[in-house]
C-alpha cells in the first residue's frame, strides 16, 4: 500500500487555529494536522503516551511524521522519545520562544524576568486556563502564591486583533501586573511547517 504523500503533523491543540491558518498556504494534501488536547498542559504525563499513541498509528501506515511541541512540562521527555523514533520536533523549549524567536525571547527575558506569557489562545481563554484552571476566580488569595513573583503580563499576539488586546489587558489587570504587548505573527511556525512540507514531498516524488 502506497503511503500518503502529506507529512502528518501532531501538534498541541493549543496551535491548532495557527498551523491551520499556514497550512491553508500549502498545497491541497501536503500537511495533515492531528492535535492533543491542549488541557494536557496541566497534565504533561499524558503527552508522551498520546504522541506515541499516534506515532505508532502513523508508522504502521508509512507516514511521515513531525511534531510540532514544545516541551510542556515533561522533563525533556518529549524529547528523549522522540530522539528514539527519530522524529524531528519544531525547535524551542516552549511556544513562547518558537513564535518571538529566541534573540527576542531572550531579550524579553533579560528585560524583565518576572514576566508571564500570553498567546492568542491563551487570551481567548483566559478565564477557564487561569482564572478557574489555576482556581483563582474561586479562592483569589492563590494570586499571590503563582504571581508573586511576576512583574508583568507579556503579549506575544499572533493576530492584529484589538479585542483580543484589550482581554489581554484585562487580563493583566486581573492579575495586578503590568502589561505588554508585541506583536510577532506566526514566527518559527511557519518556516519550519513549509520545511517539513518539501521534505515529505520530496521522499514521495
Amino acid at each position: 500500500m502506497e503511503a500518503p504523500a502529506g507529512v502528518l503533523m501532531i501538534a498541541c491543540g493549543a496551535l491548532a487555529r495557527e498551523i491551520l491558518d499556514i497550512t491553508k498556504q500549502l498545497p491541497a494534501g501536503a500537511v495533515e494536522l492531528t492535535c492533543l488536547p491542549a488541557i494536557w498542559h496541566n497534565h504533561p504525563e499524558k503527552i508522551v503516551p498520546g504522541l506515541k499513541q499516534k506515532i505508532d498509528a502513523a508508522k504502521k501506515s508509512g507516514r511521515n511524521v513531525v511534531v510540532i511541541y514544545g516541551d510542556c512540562g515533561t522533563g525533556g521527555a518529549i524529547d528523549a522519545y522522540l530522539e528514539s523514533e527519530s522524529i524531528p520536533r519544531i525547535p524551542g523549549p516552549h511556544c513562547y520562544e518558537m513564535f518571538l524567536g529566541k534573540p527576542d525571547f531572550d531579550a524579553e527575558m533579560e528585560a524583565e524576568l518576572g514576566t508571564f506569557f500570553l498567546t492568542d489562545y491563551m487570551v481567548r481563554h483566559f478565564e477557564r486556563l487561569v482564572m478557574k484552571g489555576m482556581g483563582l476566580r474561586q479562592h483569589p488569595q492563590l494570586r499571590d502564591m503563582y504571581f508573586g513573583n511576576y512583574k508583568r503580563v507579556l503579549y506575544i499576539a499572533q493576530t492584529e486583533d484589538p479585542a483580543l488586546v484589550a482581554k489581554a489587558r484585562a487580563a493583566a489587570a486581573m492579575l495586578a501586573l503590568d502589561f505588554d504587548y508585541r506583536f510577532a505573527g506566526y514566527g518559527a511556525f511557519t518556516n519550519f511547517i513549509g520545511a517539513a512540507s518539501q521534505t515529505a514531498n520530496a521522499v514521495n516524488s
